[in-house]
């Protein structure tokens, strides 16, 4: 919150970078750009009025979402040899 307050007074606009995830955005931080932790990168949100009293985490996700496989290339079960003859 220290740093919020020291950038709306300087009028100044860097990235405020943050681990603080679970953090509320306040009304201060509208206008400001806040570079979110999300477990590998910080990534740059601009905070709006709608995003007020939500949470800094809820605009970094953590996971990347790759898609689904094609049936073609999926790999197909592995048979399994008849057990031996006692």
């Amino acid at each position: 919150m220290k740093k919020v307050i020291a950038l709306n007074r300087s009028g100044d606009k860097t990235v405020i970078k943050t681990w603080s995830r679970w953090a509320t955005v306040v009304p201060e931080m509208v206008g400001l750009t806040i570079g979110v932790h999300n477990g590998r990168q910080h990534v740059p949100v601009f905070v709006t009025e709608n995003m007020v009293g939500h949470k800094l985490g809820e605009f970094a996700l953590t996971r990347t979402f790759r898609g689904h496989t094609a049936k073609a290339e999926k790999v197909a079960p592995v048979k399994r040899a008849p057990p031996p003859a006692a």
